[in-house]
């Protein structure tokens, strides 16, 4: 029974991270060396010990997501003028010179 308790263990760090990596299952699989599926299968087998367990707790709850908001207002607006904000992951919000922030939609 031993070799089953190591076994576990191994993947329950696994787990542990590729999720604290932020990688996809695949991306990481590849990086080290292991079969993405199995990776899936070790994260949903541990979770539903987890669930199935009455003295079960967490080692690790989520970090909240901590984000900051500047309200930018423009002395004056061009006609053809248009707002954009790119984001830490490199995407980007653009909004029409037409925004009114003000109209609601039904």
């Amino acid at each position: 029974m031993a070799g089953r308790r190591e076994n576990r263990d191994e993947w329950q760090k696994r787990v542990e991270r590729w999720s604290d990596s932020g990688l996809s299952a695949k991306q990481f699989a590849a990086e080290t060396g292991i079969n993405a599926g199995t990776l899936q299968y070790w994260r949903y087998k541990l979770r539903k010990e987890g669930e199935e367990s009455p003295r079960a707790t967490r080692r690790r709850l989520p970090q909240p997501s901590v984000s900051s908001l500047v309200e930018i207002r423009p002395a004056s607006v061009a006609p053809d003028s248009r707002f954009e904000i790119e984001l830490n992951n490199g995407r980007r919000l653009r909004l029409p010179p037409t925004f009114d922030a003000n109209l609601s939609s039904a």
